[in-house]
């Protein structure tokens, strides 16, 4: 668990208090997370998520929280932040950005079946094609320009033959971003960061597990929905120990994909340079935050090796994307 800043019982009670969220019973720390300081915040109306930014700002926070907030109104499950009497859902604990949304029910499904990816899958394109009226514009601030601020910060961490893959992949990847083909991507809000530990499924007694809401939306941003996808694939359809992709639940998480959402031409033909780039990009967040940690009471960054598997594996089976297609 990451605590960068310490909210006591009591400015949470009054938080709540003032959101018109009941009387706060009990505030615990959440497992997991190594962006912001959360906790969970339960009172005699709810069970909700109390989120202090330790990154993200004033100014671009209302782009993420605003975006939630949309895709709730549209019938996507996100978590909904909840306003002040004077409709504001930004607020402020010990000076810094904080926001409160209701939990959602279920817990992360860890070890996925095709089943759970195509439900995933089914869902995203339903989320991207909400966002389209969404009128609020932020890039995607872990893309190329972070890669290329970031990677220089990491290679003296790097072994020589480290070094030379994530050089490689960061110039192929430039070479990509200025091609027509890229250009032509579709593009709109993204989650950006929808892993395994991101969405929620309840399992009812005797039946099968039920998607019940995407959340952690502070990596969100407009992007090519090319890139969310390969996302979702690059954690949802891979073999953890090895990083080798899984076609069927791969195939499970296009197919449910293009039934709400078909690809274009210019994503397909895509689809294997964006799963590079995918890659790529979470490679570099986790050696950063590995080699370059924040202060944190319980801070224990991910393994960075995971995403130097993964994108090992997406360039020696490019070839086989196709497959994922049929």
């Amino acid at each position: 668990m990451a605590v960068f800043t310490t909210v006591s019982f009591n400015e949470a009670a009054q938080l709540l208090k003032t959101l018109n969220l009941g009387q706060l019973q009990h505030l615990e720390g959440c497992q997991g997370g190594i962006e912001n300081t959360n906790y969970f915040a339960s009172s005699n109306q709810g069970e909700y998520v109390l989120t202090v930014f330790e990154r993200l700002s004033f100014e671009q926070l209302p782009f993420y929280l605003r975006l939630m907030k949309h895709l709730a109104a549209q019938g996507i499950p996100v978590p909904d932040p909840a306003a002040d009497p004077h409709g504001e859902i930004l607020h402020s604990l010990h000076g810094k950005p904080a926001a409160v949304v209701n939990r959602l029910q279920g817990r992360s499904e860890l070890t996925p079946q095709a089943t759970h990816c195509a439900q995933v899958g089914d869902m995203l394109a339903r989320m991207h094609l909400a966002g389209r009226s969404y009128e609020r514009r932020q890039g995607n601030l872990r893309g190329l320009a972070w890669w290329e601020a970031t990677v220089p910060v990491v290679l003296p961490h790097l072994s020589s033959d480290q070094a030379s893959l994530i050089r490689g992949e960061l110039a192929y990847q430039q070479h990509v971003a200025a091609s027509s083909a890229y250009q032509a991507l579709p593009v709109g809000p993204i989650h950006a960061d929808l892993f395994r530990d991101n969405v929620m499924f309840v399992t009812p007694e005797g039946a099968a597990a039920q998607l019940t809401g995407f959340f952690d939306f502070y990596f969100a941003g407009v992007d090519t929905w090319l890139f969310d996808i390969a996302v979702c694939l690059n954690d949802w359809c891979i073999e953890l120990s090895s990083g080798v992709p899984d076609v069927p639940r791969s195939q499970a998480f296009l197919k449910a994909y293009g039934a709400v959402r078909p690809l274009s031409l210019a994503e397909r033909q895509l689809l294997p340079a964006l799963l590079r780039a995918g890659a790529l990009r979470f490679w570099t967040s986790r050696l950063w935050d590995f080699h370059l940690p924040r202060e944190a009471s319980m801070l224990t960054p991910h393994d960075p090796t995971h995403f130097e598997r993964v994108l090992r594996q997406r360039i020696l089976q490019a070839a086989q994307v196709r497959h994922y297609l049929t």
